[in-house]
């Protein structure tokens, strides 16, 4: 049953949230879940984190009654669960979330495999050598994608860095104007490598600061029991071009978790 609900990465390739210029689409939305209304369920709780059945509704544009029929189901197969949300007089609502099960049907990236090479390396070469690697893949890519965005607008960077980590399964949205912007992560595609290795988050955010050119603050952070990675974005003054050794700079990254 769970194998049927596994959801694809590219179906985590979400609408952008609402922003003041046109040029920032993250990609396009697509209209069905993974294997129907249960699927588009579990996707908006987990971009959500907490929703009501009436809140399900009205963003699934489904009745009400179809809605609390699909979390019987998913909450009976162990993928949702809830608790009680209190709000003054009358009967307490249930805001669902996705249960340990159901985040699990989300892609993480080659993770078991990649948390096993890195603890290989920590007993042969010891810790630091796998911080390197994994920094060595973030300086990589940081020298691509500057290539590919010489001379993109701040909006245009952000749409591209959002499509980038939606297709390493981050479900990333982003808007940005020319002096601002914000970039959410709904998921962690290697949460355990970053459990055991958060430098990599430091890591991530140095790339990010990079290829953005600009200023970060990480407003919120899966690791700390935030239900996704929200990075403030404050663009540069200058569109001038950052030459190819500034993937060493350090980010101005400021922690608000």
């Amino acid at each position: 049953m769970l194998r049927e609900l596994t959801i694809p990465t590219i179906l985590l390739m979400i609408p952008p949230m609402e922003t003041p210029s046109p040029l920032t689409p993250v990609p396009a939305p697509l209209p069905f879940g993974p294997k129907g209304p249960r699927g588009v369920v579990l996707v908006e709780l987990k971009r959500s984190c907490r929703l009501t059945a009436k809140e399900l509704a009205a963003r699934l544009g489904i009745s009400l009654n179809a809605v609390r029929h699909h979390l019987k189901e998913l909450e009976a197969e162990g993928l949702v669960n809830y608790e009680r949300r209190h709000r003054g007089v009358g009967a307490p609502a249930f805001a669902y979330r996705l249960s340990s099960a159901g985040e699990a049907l989300f892609p993480r990236r080659y993770e078991a495999t990649l948390t096993e090479l890195l603890n290989h390396v920590v007993e042969r070469e010891g810790r630091a050598s796998a911080v390197a690697v994994l920094e060595a893949r973030y300086h990589n890519l940081t020298r691509r994608v500057q290539s590919e965005l010489a001379g993109a607008t701040p909006p245009e960077r952000m749409a591209a860095v959002a499509r980038l980590l939606s297709e390493e399964g981050y479900m990333a949205e982003g808007t940005a104007t020319s002096g601002t912007g914000t970039l959410i992560e709904h998921n962690c595609a290697i949460q355990a490598v970053a459990e055991r290795f958060p430098e990599i988050c430091a890591a991530e955010a140095k790339f990010l600061a990079t290829v953005l050119r600009a200023d970060i603050d990480r407003h919120e952070h899966i690791l700390s029991g935030c239900s996704a990675c929200e990075y403030r974005v404050r663009f540069s003054a200058t569109e001038a071009e950052v030459p190819a050794d500034e993937s060493h700079r350090e980010p101005q990254l400021r922690e608000s978790v």
